[in-house]
């Protein structure tokens, strides 16, 4: 596959406006972290507020990660591992807190699981608290009550002019300690020098040896351009800024109308057919689905052949120790899909229509059984496969009929 890293903003990217993963988006992501893609959250949420959408993406099961802060921390969902990390000096706080009083802006932080703030009662730290699931605890003494190294503090306000005002003087008066940026016209963020999702993005790279040109990012927002102008595809949202569409290879569909799913569809899913992937791979691609959980692994495939084993063990036996004919018919479906799949087109999909058996012998528990799948009929519209199962010893167990329907994808 041409692409290993698939990066993603959240919110206005990969969430919709009710800030959910829609049913068609997640199947794909899980469909292409099947297939070998890696998926990092980008965004700038707390690494507290992302885990549960990283959840919902199983990025646990498939070695995903988390770039939190807006590149401010990576975590290593599989391992439960900080991999990075940059944190504010805390002993600027006192001089962003005298700012923030002397403008009349509202000041925020993040620990754990909660934001600190001098303003508990603003409708915009009440939102921030609510997308990342933290608790608010006001202070009255916002630099005294931070203890530790925080990876990011906001300001924030409804005047947008005296936002922008007060980034300009920071750019300046702060260049080289912290840098500044505004990721909404009514957040003005604080992060460490030199942290952007880009440069934390070059960290992970370096430590998965993945080259930029194959990665691919998709996001909305400002804070994301440095990201897909890194990205060997880049990637905006039909809902993205102006300013970031300008940056990217590419516009997809907005976050309403499922854009990711469809971004995916077209730029990776697409362009690979199951005859380009090795053997090696695709028995990866497949240890979460039926075909792992029963022990199944192709070990040969053309387009006019396919071979795979299995093991009958306690997965794949009756109770009495024998192979089981519906693990013996679900080895054949595999088999004939994989050939399938092979034969059909880029613009072609295969749905499974009729499979039916017969039992001629049994195979006992501690034996592997072969199934040989070879093609008797290609149409333009079905294909139909024979499957015959052998023990390691060469006695044929079943013969197997499974018929395909060959559709062209809407």
């Amino acid at each position: 596959m041409k692409y290993k890293l698939l990066v993603l903003d959240v919110d206005g990217t990969l969430l919709n406006n009710k800030k959910e993963i829609t049913p068609a988006t997640l199947a794909t992501l899980l469909k292409v972290q099947q297939m070998g893609l890696q998926i990092v959250l980008a965004s700038g949420r707390s690494t507290h507020g992302l885990r549960p959408v990283a959840e919902i993406l199983e990025l646990d099961k498939y070695n995903g990660y988390i770039l939190s802060y807006n590149g401010g921390q990576i975590f290593n969902m599989a391992t439960n591992e900080l991999l990075f990390e940059r944190r504010i000096n805390p002993e600027l706080i006192p001089y962003l807190e005298k700012k923030a009083n002397k403008n009349n802006f509202t000041i925020l932080t993040y620990h754990q699981d909660t934001i600190l703030t001098n303003n508990a009662a603003d409708k915009h730290v009440q939102e921030e608290a609510e997308r990342n699931k933290m608790q608010v605890k006001e202070v009255k003494d916002f630099a005294g009550s931070i203890h530790f190294s925080p990876c990011k503090c906001m300001l924030v306000s409804d005047d947008e002019d005296a936002l922008v005002g007060l980034e300009k003087h920071w750019k300046r008066r702060l260049d080289g300690a912290l840098d500044v940026f505004r990721s909404e016209t009514y957040f003005l963020e604080v992060v460490p020098p030199s942290i952007n999702k880009a440069d934390t993005l070059a960290v992970l790279m370096d430590k998965l040896s993945i080259k930029p040109e194959e990665m691919i990012a998709i996001g909305d927002g400002v804070c994301d351009i440095t990201m897909i102008q890194t990205a060997g595809l880049g990637i905006a949202m039909g809902n993205a800024v102006e300013s970031v569409k300008r940056c990217t290879d590419f516009t997809t569909a907005t976050n309403e109308e499922d854009g990711v799913a469809r971004a995916i569809e077209e730029h990776i899913i697409a362009k690979i057919r199951p005859a380009d992937v090795p053997l090696k791979e695709l028995n990866a691609r497949a240890r979460h689905a039926l075909m792992g959980n029963l022990g199944i692994e192709y070990t040969y495939a053309s387009e006019d052949r396919v071979e795979a084993t299995m093991p009958v063990d306690v997965r794949t036996r009756q109770p009495f120790g024998i192979l089981h004919g519906g693990a013996t018919l679900a080895l054949a479906e595999t088999v004939a899909g994989l050939g399938s799949m092979v034969l059909c087109q880029p613009d072609e999909i295969i749905v499974g229509m009729q499979v039916s058996g017969n039992h001629m012998s049994s195979a006992k528990e501690g034996d592997t059984v072969r199934a040989v799948g070879t093609i008797i009929h290609k149409g333009r519209s079905s294909h139909v496969w024979n499957v015959d199962v052998f023990t390691s010893t060469g006695k044929l167990v079943s013969s197997i009929r499974v018929v395909n329907s060959v559709l062209k994808k809407r």
